[in-house]
């Protein structure tokens, strides 16, 4: 009887690429995909250890799996956590995990070596079931943001080849691929005997595919020809990685730019493509942070209209930059701070949804009535609720009828003459 895995992924799409490239050995080695935790031979456990709400899930679900599993399986806990604190992890996980395996380890039955023997970056993946996928398109992060430890763990920047990408993409057989980083646009800067760079890359994957989307965008890199691209494309969306916009507060952050600088960068987009849709994080309550930061961030969230906005609370990481900076923020004020910014983007977001009702809007069906456009991306954004006799991995033209949140209703034919988003 063939034995069988179940992967367990936490964190970022780009945990989830490396658990389907750890999925792609275990088929190799002649595992099946098990139905379920309880009845699997091998429990792999990616993990994300990015913050401390992070960490704390990713050992709670190393205890949940560990109490669902059956006495003869194995049980390996992977990804950041076990990279960053792989000897505390299975000191103080003792009995309740088979191994602690860093990146590059394989992870399969009875398998358990000290030293790296492949490249996730590099490994094949199974073909995909939905029609879109994560494409990682390099590793680790050269540059040293005051509050992200990620660099000391994933190590520096090491980017793939065109050809290896291309090939991957083609092997997933998807109408979209969404690419990730760490730093998405400084791809192939680490690879000095190469001319290879984030545009030719674009342009080769938008051969392969119909819709190619970016996420992870550090704003200083982004270049007036690569937002050219982006804007003229199918998918005119931008994840700009901004953090904050009050400039000594980046400074602190050991980051570039500033509100003005950001809303130029959005305003020229706008001016490209009036429909392209923006994405964005903020840190709030990072040390040093102060009533005018946060009014600064304010204004910029009314004044720019951003499509979707993350906003997290500061999370003290040891051995940054920040974690030796004085000036930390009371947890109730930052906690207040959160709320004021979540209320305005609440309304903002909803507004701009509302905006789209009575529009016809094309979109790419990824499951049983549930659509896409390019406004939103994958697990992260809103969708578009469609007919379930939409076909899966088709592009349709929809009418959009009501905004429920952040999710929009649409009817699936959008033949009568309307009002058309572009």
């Amino acid at each position: 009887m063939n034995k069988s895995f179940w992967i367990e992924t936490l964190g970022c799409p780009k945990n989830q690429v490396d658990s389907e490239k750890i999925s792609g050995t275990l088929l190799l080695d002649g595992l099946t995909p098990a139905e379920s935790p309880e009845e699997a031979n091998l429990i792999v456990v990616n993990t994300c250890s990015f913050v401390e709400e992070a960490r704390e899930e990713s050992i709670e679900t190393v205890f949940e799996l560990s109490q669902l599993r059956n006495e003869d399986t194995e049980l390996v806990v992977t990804g950041c956590l076990a990279e960053r604190y792989g000897d505390d992890i299975a000191s103080s996980l003792g009995s309740d995990v088979d191994a602690v395996a860093g990146f590059g380890v394989p992870v399969t039955l009875g398998s358990k070596p000290e030293v790296p023997k492949f490249d996730l970056l590099n490994l094949p993946r199974p073909k995909r079931e939905e029609p879109w996928g994560y494409v990682k398109i390099a590793e680790g992060c050269d540059r040293i943001c005051g509050f992200c430890a990620i660099p000391s763990f994933r190590g520096p920047q090491r980017s793939r080849t065109i050809a290896s990408i291309t090939e991957e993409i083609v092997s997933l057989d998807v109408q979209e691929i969404v690419l990730v980083a760490q730093d998405l646009a400084s791809y192939g800067k680490d690879q000095h005997e190469s001319s290879e760079n984030i545009i030719d890359l674009v342009k080769e994957a938008s051969t392969l595919v119909p819709w190619v989307r970016l996420l992870y965008l550090y704003p200083s890199s982004l270049t007036g020809e690569l937002v050219d691209i982006i804007a003229n494309s199918p998918v005119p969306y931008f994840d700009l990685s901004l953090q904050h916009v009050s400039a000594p507060l980046l400074r602190k952050m050991r980051r570039w730019g500033n509100g003005e600088r950001f809303s130029e960068i959005i305003s020229r987009v706008r001016e490209i493509r009036p429909e392209a849709s923006f994405r964005t994080n903020f840190i709030v309550g990072y040390p040093g942070e102060t009533e005018k930061d946060h009014d600064l961030l304010l204004s910029f969230i009314e004044a720019n209209e951003i499509d979707w906005c993350g906003l997290f609370p500061y999370s003290k990481e040891k051995g940054t930059y920040a974690a030796t900076l004085g000036g930390e923020v009371a947890e109730g004020l930052k906690l207040e701070r959160l709320r004021e910014l979540g209320e305005l983007q609440d309304g903002i977001a909803q507004r701009k949804r509302d905006l789209l009702v009575n529009t016809e809007m094309t979109v790419l069906v990824e499951s049983k009535g549930v659509a896409r456009s390019h406004r939103e991306a994958p697990e992260i954004d809103g969708v578009v609720i469609v007919p379930d006799d939409l076909k899966i991995g088709s592009f349709e033209n929809v009418f959009i009828r009501e905004a429920l949140g952040p999710d929009l209703i649409a009817d699936g034919s959008a033949s009568r003459p309307r009002k058309h988003d572009g």
